[in-house]
Parts: C-alpha cells; sequence; structure tokens
C-alpha cells in the first residue's frame, strides 16, 4: 500500500531535505519521492495535519521486555507495542530474562519470536554467564548469530580482569562491550541519591562516587586493551566530565543517558512514590544540567528509555523494599522534546535515531528518494494523556502518570510494515 506524508517537516541531519516541510511518498515500503504537493496515487492513505514531523525510526538502546521467565510483567508483543508508541523502529534488547542471553539459543529464541515485527528487536548478549560476573559467555558464537552488544545489564561488571578480558576478545569481532558504572562496594544498599534530599528523607544514599570510581576504571581499562566500550545510562556531572576527557584522548568509549535522569531530580523522591526509584538513580539539578551540556556537545551520544516494567506487587511496597525501575518506552521522545530551550531538535532527534546506531556499528536510516522507509511521524499539535488506559504495557510502574503531553507519535513505518 502508498503512503503518503503531507507537509511533514523532516528533521534528519543526514538527509538533503532537513528541515524542508515536503511531501514523502512511500510506495512498497521505499521512499519514492519527496517534494511539493505530490500527487496521490489511488489506494493511498495520506497523513496530514498541523505542526507534523517525519524523522528516522528511533532506536533504544536500552529495554527490558521481561521474556522469557517474567512475562507476567512485560513480554515481547507488548514491549514491541510499546516501544512503536513511542517512535522506535528499532531496540537493543538487554539479557537480564530467564534463562539469560547466555549463548546462541537465547539469541535465536529472541530473533525468531519477533521476526517480521514493526521494531526490529536485536538482542544485547550477556558478557558473563548469567550476569554473575565470573566466567563468560559465548561471546564469538552469539556475535555470528548478530549480537552487536555485550552487557550484564543493571549487573556492573566489578571484576577488572574479566572486564579486560571481554575487551580484549570482543576486539576479534569488533563486538561492543557495554557496562553500567557502579562499584556495589559504594553503592550497597543504596535507594536513592545521596544528598540533601536523602538525608532529609532518611533514605540510604547511592554515592555519585559509585558510578564515577568505576567509570573511570573502564576508561583506564579501555585505553589499556584498546577496545570497545559504551557507558550505559552515566547520571552524574564527574561521570560527563571523565567521559569528555577520555574522547579527547581518543579513547573508544561512547555513552548514553536515560531520558528521566534528564527530567527529574532526586527531590521528587520526597513524596517516597516508588515510581520515582530508579537506577541509576535521580540526581541533583546540577548533574541534569552537566548531562545536558554533554548532550549538546556530543560527549553523550544517546538518549534510552531504559524500559523497565515492574509489576504491582514490587512497586507497591514502601520505597527502601520496591525494586527500582520504570516504564519508558511510550515517554521518551514527548519528554525529550520538552528539552527544547536547552538542546535544538535535530540534536534530540539525532540522540535518539542515527547516534544510538553508530554506537553499535549498524545502518543509519536516512530520508531520500530511493531509501528504505524507516520513519517516525509525530504531531506537536495533539494533546494527550499518558494515563492507564493509554499505555500499552502490562506494567504501569511510571512516575509520568496522567501528565498530559502536547507530543503525540502518529505511528511508524519500517519497510513495508507500518503502524499507520
Amino acid at each position: 500500500m502508498s503512503m503518503l506524508f503531507q507537509s511533514v517537516k523532516v528533521i534528519d541531519s543526514k538527509s538533503k531535505h532537513n528541515n524542508k516541510t515536503v511531501d514523502v511518498l512511500v510506495n512498497n515500503g521505499i521512499i519514492e519521492s519527496i517534494g511539493k504537493n505530490i500527487e496521490p496515487p489511488k489506494k493511498c492513505k495520506i497523513i496530514h495535519g498541523k505542526r507534523l514531523y517525519l524523522t528516522p525510526g528511533l532506536m533504544d538502546l536500552h529495554v527490558n521486555y521481561r521474556d522469557p521467565g517474567y512475562d507476567w510483567k512485560e513480554d515481547l508483543n507488548t514491549g514491541i507495542h510499546a516501544s512503536a508508541k513511542g517512535g522506535f523502529t528499532s531496540v537493543l534488547y538487554m539479557p537480564s530474562n530467564n534463562p539469560s542471553t547466555n549463548n546462541k539459543v537465547q539469541v535465536d529464541y529472541i530473533r525468531n519470536a519477533t521476526k517480521g515485527s514493526v521494531v526490529e528487536v536485536l538482542p544485547a548478549g550477556n558478557v558473563t554467564v548469567d550476569h554473575k560476573g565470573q566466567q563468560l559467555t559465548e561471546l564469538y558464537e552469539m556475535s555470528k548469530s548478530g549480537v552487536k552488544a555485550f552487557t550484564d545489564d543493571r549487573d556492573s561488571i566489578q571484576n577488572s580482569d574479566v572486564l579486560k578480558l571481554a575487551l580484549l576478545y570482543t576486539k576479534k569481532f569488533d563486538g561492543l562491550v557495554m557496562n553500567q558504572p557502579n562499584d556495589k562496594n559504594i553503592s550497597s544498599e543504596g535507594k536513592m541519591n545521596e544528598g540533601i534530599a536523602s538525608t532529609k528523607l532518611g533514605l540510604k544514599g547511592i554515592p555519585a562516587l559509585a558510578e564515577e570510581v568505576m567509570l573511570a576504571r573502564d576508561i583506564e581499562l579501555v585505553e589499556y586493551t584498546q577496545g570497545k566500550f559504551h557507558a550505559s545510562r552515566i547520571s552524574t556531572k564527574k561521570s560527563v566530565e571523565l567521559i569528555r576527557s577520555a574522547k579527547k584522548k581518543g579513547i573508544n568509549i561512547t555513552a548514553d543517558v536515560a531520558i528521566h535522569n534528564l527530567i527529574l531530580q532526586d527531590q521528587d523522591c520526597a513524596t517516597f512514590d516508588s515510581n520515582y526509584k530508579v537506577f541509576p538513580p535521580l540526581r541533583t539539578f546540577e548533574d541534569i544540567q552537566a548531562l545536558i551540556k554533554g548532550l549538546k556537545d556530543g560527549t553523550i551520544d544517546a538518549i534510552c528509555s531504559d524500559h523497565c516494567p515492574e509489576d504491582v506487587e514490587n512497586k507497591i511496597l514502601t520505597f527502601d523494599h520496591a525494586n527500582f525501575g520504570i516504564i519508558g518506552a511510550q515517554t521518551v521522545l514527548p519528554l525529550a522534546l520538552e528539552l527544547q530551550k536547552e538542546l535544538d531538535l535535530n540534536s534530540i532527534i539525532d540522540a535518539l535515531s542515527h547516534n544510538p546506531r553508530k554506537v553499535l556499528g549498524i545502518a543509519c536510516p536516512t530520508i531520500a528518494e530511493g531509501a528504505e522507509a524507516n520513519l517516525c511521524c509525530f504531531s506537536t499539535n495533539d494533546e494527550w494523556t499518558f494515563n492507564e488506559e493509554s499505555i500499552v504495557s502490562k506494567s504501569k510502574n511510571t512516575p509520568f502518570l496522567n501528565r498530559t503531553f502536547k507530543t503525540k507519535v502518529l505511528g511508524i513505518v519500517n519497510g513495508k510494515v507500518s503502524t499507520f
């Protein structure tokens, strides 16, 4: 079926049509023509409206769909639905499942279960067996199955020698090692950011030092091994400075930040609402400003959702005992566009589309005639409320419940598959 986007503003830094308002005709999964006043063919779906934008399909570097093993919290179908609603055509799927993604069998399960879906699900493999930080997994075998990145997700690799070996081994096939910097000896039993807010609330804090000490170690190991490394979900001012310095030295490091760490701060935990309990924790206003500056100057490469569904039983507890994590796939884009006073629209879209793919070393879609249609269309003139009815995830753990947004994703196109 043909699809015509009428009077859409293209936001794609790699396209010659960037920042231009045009018509875009998609036919049989290919962008057939781009121009003014394109005549729609017969049996053509027309998308039009006020303040419409067309971008490359977004890419999320961090999602958990809880399948296999925890599919009462989320499953592959509901997770894909949530990401599609958020404008994502590709996601990097974390290996924190049961069984965990330790080998080719688990990789193939995820690939086969999501084949042909509108959202391309790219499985990440564990660095160590069952993310226990000891024995390396079948890294090369998983890479032959298409795995581009390896991570123990929230179980940060504590053993320096294990991380060193992983960085050395993955060099042989250009694999990417990802690690969330967190020294557990320092952060142990912490519930929120250590600071004035945690002291007032009487909650044990997670010092910024836990992140920064491990990140400094990781950078030293990357420089020593000349490996390929990604720092996942950084959250502090000094972390930004460490990465900025490493990049200036030519060290092969990239980084991302979760959207909620750009929007919320530790003071928001004052209500003891466990939906504000995330890891890494919400930090200070000063940290947020440093993170935004890091995105602006290219120190931080990407923004992710850190989509982490949790059931009611694990979130209705007191703040001390509740699990970390919130859902985020549907709200990344509207939240990110609230940052336009500090970041221009092209930088935001790059951080959500081109840059995540560059981190993984995969092809970046662009809006050009003859290119495969990999697109996200959204309106900034379509007010909607993120409530239990509009949440498509199985879990509802979000601090943004009942928040009204002006940006709404109208649909995505991924080749011959679309949500329009």
